[in-house]
């Protein structure tokens, strides 16, 4: 009696007959060899009994590939850390504090006159009214709308840096960009107000999304699209008002830019450290208050 050959083991099954055409195209390309049938309205992979083994861990390895591929292809979302809200607070508590120090004219001091970025002081190293001037403000009105878009562009930076690197960054660039102010200007030129600083948050928002910490695959377009609408929405909010430093605004969005870079290169590690985001704070808080006690002595 002649024994029964055992039937070809089917390996693979699609509707698709692209799919199964892959499928065998992957075979063939490590040496198994196989064949294309169809079986109940499917295409089918059939191979010789004793390659079944060898066909199944060759096609399972193709699957995993092509799913760790389309895994990596997906926009990672960005981190979030802590401390953001908690950043905005102390934010508003400066700026209501002096507020109330300079309509009070408290312990007799003119907070206005000696907070003020002077050009000609500051380029007489008087280094401190680059920051006493983030907090002063002309008038309440002035005061409202730099609590609101600092708190919205802050936290935001909070959520990307954490709340002490971020508003760290902010102070840091809004006094880069008050220095860069008074360095171009002629020495009689005289601003206050957050507005610097607030255009510096921008700006590191826009850092993060022009050199995300992950890289991406977007196109040109996309990638430059944070920048495009950063300086629209600096021309539209910071361009205009009679008494609207227009050169301040610029120059905080520059240095937020950079500082913005700088931070968001930062290890991942530090930024998670509620340690070192308290450290970065309590040295925000000191650079103003220290700024203040320089320029009240």
């Amino acid at each position: 009696m002649n024994e029964r050959r055992p039937e070809p083991e089917i390996v693979f099954r699609s509707p698709s007959h692209g799919d199964c055409l892959e499928a065998r195209l992957v075979l063939e390309s490590v040496g198994i060899s196989s064949e294309m049938l169809q079986r109940s309205g499917d295409w089918c992979l059939v191979v010789s009994d004793d390659q079944v083994n060898a066909a199944f861990a060759e096609l399972q390895s193709y699957r995993n590939d092509r799913l760790a591929e389309a895994t990596q292809s997906l926009p990672q979302k960005p981190l979030v850390f802590g401390g953001a809200i908690a950043g905005v607070v102390y934010y508003a508590i400066f700026l209501l504090s002096v507020a109330v120090l300079a309509e009070t004219s408290a312990y007799g001091i003119d907070w206005r006159a000696v907070g003020q970025m002077n050009a000609g002081e500051v380029m007489n190293r008087q280094w401190w009214r680059t920051i006493t001037a983030l907090t002063l403000h002309a008038d309440a009105g002035h005061l409202l709308s730099n609590l609101v878009f600092g708190s919205v562009f802050g936290g935001l930076a909070g959520r990307l840096l954490g709340g002490g690197v971020a508003w760290l960054a902010i102070v840091l660039a809004g006094a880069l960009g008050n220095w860069m102010n008074a360095v171009i200007r002629d020495g009689g030129h005289t601003s206050i107000g957050a507005s610097t600083a607030v255009f510096a948050a921008l700006g590191i928002l826009v850092a993060h999304a022009l050199h995300p910490r992950h890289k991406t695959s977007t196109k040109a377009l996309v990638r430059w699209s944070p920048l495009i609408g950063g300086v629209l929405l600096l021309s539209f909010m910071g361009l205009e008002g009679e008494r609207t430093d227009v050169l301040a605004h610029v120059t905080g969005f520059i240095a937020g830019m950079v500082f913005g870079w700088v931070g968001c290169r930062l290890p991942e590690a530090w930024l998670a450290s509620s340690f070192f985001q308290m450290i970065a704070g309590v040295f925000t808080g000191a650079i103003v208050i220290g700024a203040w006690v320089q320029g009240t002595q």
